[in-house]
């Protein structure tokens, strides 16, 4: 790569938005920049993360961004914001790869191309215990079990997990349960399990079945369909014909599955199969999992702020060049960068497969080096597959192009229905996609775990990572009123005189007594009463008739069920409901959990553990025999017998 001089801020970047006296402690600091790999961060005046990046050579890298000419209009608004930068230096270019990634997931910068996942993909966990079972889990990963996956959806993990109970009969119940079998459960009776826990099997023989499993899922279905083969033919030739038969019927069970399996390509090493499609400014990316030769399905994700980071003409403008050196400056297509945030933010810190099929070309050592030292194998892209892979890509393809359409479709329906709420409540905005409304409902059961919610739809859609919920004390149980007083108040008292981070509207979910108080807080506090508006159910609590009651003195609206504004509204109101009642009953179920046990005389701290740790919840313990709970240390018989009439 052949070597350029260094690129030196220019005044003539200066920016409006910028005094130029922090202007030029900006280019000061620019210039003071090591020449060693890491990762730059670029801050506006109110403290607000612009963008992440990460480069071979920072102060080349950072520099590039103060030429008098910009490369695009985009990236010159950008600059024209940044008051401060913040660097840090890493021992190579991938850590600063994967550090950027960390950053880019956690804390959102606006001009960074964002593919938000707020659920981790679910595996399949074989558990390192004696008797070993199979259960769904999402979360982290350890070394004391073995897992399976990632999995696109849970559909595809417990379609797994039935084939391996009719295949391999192993074990899906909890420690609780298994240790405390008297006699088989119904999946041992109808052949789902092979009853390791009232010793129909041994345990040499179900640990065989276990290995057989885990040879399955990494694909040696020949290997293990001639293992079966050859114990059924064991069993026929010692005249145990039950026991073949049982045996016949697992290896028709698990050769059913792979026939079915269209996909199925033999001993195939793990591949994921990604389509990038663009249209109409959006992107869709399309991921399809294949796991031992298995196609396990696929799952649509879109990227966020793709209208900040690109300018909307030719796919060639970029933005985010953070993964090309300054001193090799080349322009990537759009799809190239959205490719390059998915396989860095997706990969980075989870399961990478060996090889990844892409329809879309590119050229970056250094992102391959550290998916392969994340991995810890070599990483593989293919671009032009032959095939079986090639049949895949070109389905990923297709179901990203559908995915697409249907956002599109599903975006253009949403902004008509924001159009219209606009003209219809004229809130003081001028930029639809800003609008931003909040939603309240309260949530109890005859006045016990009384929990308010607090949803926010932003940018066109709801913002999940935003919601929040009040646990409601000091109100009198059922009084729907002082709760929803209480949460207003907490909600907006810290907004005492920043009326410009106050919502547009503020949704309350009932009629004018809870406008009156929404009315009661926002006079005491300052805030317009114009941002209120309360959605009264119609007669019947029939969805259509609902009626909107404004708190500033607007007649009250009855919509009909045919309006679009209506329907926009009724999804966030249902929402805020959703997360009301969802929180409320989680809160219930805690506490009485907790009581009931509290409230057996003769049940102290000491003995409640050791019954929860025993039994592993209240459940467990309500379904234990008098006999059972009586082996518990300090339990004793006639105790024993309170607990049961107790929690009976």
């Amino acid at each position: 790569m052949a070597e350029t001089s260094e690129a030196v801020p220019s005044d003539g970047a200066a920016a409006a938005d910028v005094p130029d006296t922090e202007r030029q402690a900006l280019l000061e600091t620019v210039r003071q920049l090591p020449h060693l790999p890491g990762v730059y961060r670029f801050f506006d005046r109110q403290d607000r993360l612009l963008y992440v990046g990460k480069a071979r050579d920072l102060v080349r890298r950072v520099s590039s961004y103060f030429l008098k000419t910009a490369s695009s209009p985009r990236i010159a608004l950008m600059v024209s914001r940044i008051a401060r930068l913040e660097t840090t230096v890493t021992r190579s270019e991938m850590e600063a790869l994967l550090l950027e990634s960390n950053l880019i997931k956690t804390q959102h910068p606006r001009y960074n191309i964002i593919f938000r996942d707020d659920k981790t993909y679910p595996y399949l966990k074989i558990t390192g215990e004696d008797i070993p079972r199979i259960v769904y889990y999402r979360g982290a990963v350890d070394r004391s079990n073995q897992y399976f996956g990632p999995f696109p959806n849970a559909y595809a993990v417990r379609e797994t997990i039935q084939i391996l109970q009719k295949a391999f009969r192993l074990r899906t119940c909890e420690n609780s349960v298994f240790n405390n079998r008297a006699r088989s459960c119904l999946l041992c009776q109808i052949d789902r399990c092979s009853g390791p826990c009232v010793g129909a099997i041994s345990r040499e023989a179900y640990q065989q079945d276990v290995d057989d499993a885990v040879r399955f899922l990494r694909g040696e279905h020949s290997a293990v369909l001639d293992g079966l083969q050859a114990k059924m033919m064991a069993h026929a030739e010692q005249l145990e014909f039950e026991a073949a038969a049982s045996v016949r019927n697992r290896i028709m069970a698990l050769s059913k599955v792979l026939e079915q399996q269209s996909m199925e390509a033999g001993n195939q090493t793990d591949v994921d199969i990604i389509a990038v499609v663009m249209k109409a400014g959006q992107a869709c990316v399309n991921l399809a999992m294949v796991r031992g030769g298995r196609h396990l399905g696929d799952r649509a994700v879109f990227p966020g702020n793709l209208s900040a980071v690109f300018d909307g003409h030719e796919a060639g403008n970029t933005l985010d060049s953070s993964h090309q050196a300054v001193d090799d400056w080349q322009e990537e297509s759009q799809e190239i960068q959205v490719l390059k945030a998915f396989l860095s933010q997706h990969y980075m810190g989870g399961s990478i497969p060996s090889v990844i099929v892409c329809n879309v070309l590119f050229d970056d050592p250094a992102l391959v080096e550290a998916l392969s030292a994340e991995a810890g194998h070599r990483v593989h892209f293919v671009f032009q597959p032959q095939g079986q892979r090639r049949i895949w890509l070109e389905l990923a393809e297709k179901n990203a192009d559908i995915a697409l359409e249907r956002m599109l479709q599903r975006h253009d329906t949403q902004q008509v229905r924001l159009k219209e709420l606009v003209a219809m409540m004229k809130p003081d905005i001028e930029d639809m996609d800003a609008l931003r409304i909040e939603a309240f409902d309260i949530s109890h059961t005859q006045g016990e775990a009384t929990q308010a919610s607090c949803v926010v739809f932003h940018h066109g859609a709801m913002q999940h990572s935003e919601y929040r919920r009040y646990n409601i004390t000091g109100v009198a149980p059922g009084d729907d009123y002082g709760a929803m007083k209480q949460v207003l108040t907490r909600r907006y008292e810290k907004l005492v005189g920043q009326e410009d981070l106050m919502p547009d509207i503020v949704l309350v979910d009932g009629g004018p007594g809870q406008v009156a108080m929404a009315v009661e807080v926002f006079s005491s506090l300052g805030h317009d009463l114009g941002r209120i508006v309360g959605v009264a159910k119609g007669e019947g609590r029939k969805v259509g008739l609902e009626t909107l009651v404004y708190a500033d003195g607007r007649e009250p609206q009855e919509l009909g069920k045919d309006s679009g504004v209506l329907m926009l509204i009724a999804q966030i109101r249902d929402e805020a409901h959703r997360f009301a009642i969802t929180g409320m009953r989680a809160k219930r179920d805690k506490k009485r959990r907790t009581s009931r046990l509290e409230e057996i005389e003769g049940i102290g701290p000491k003995r409640r553990q050791k019954l929860l740790a025993r039994f592993g919840s209240v459940r467990g313990i309500a379904d234990a025999s008098v006999e059972d709970l009586a082996t518990v240390e300090g339990i004793s018989i006639g105790l024993a017998q309170q607990i049961y009439r107790q929690l009976h």
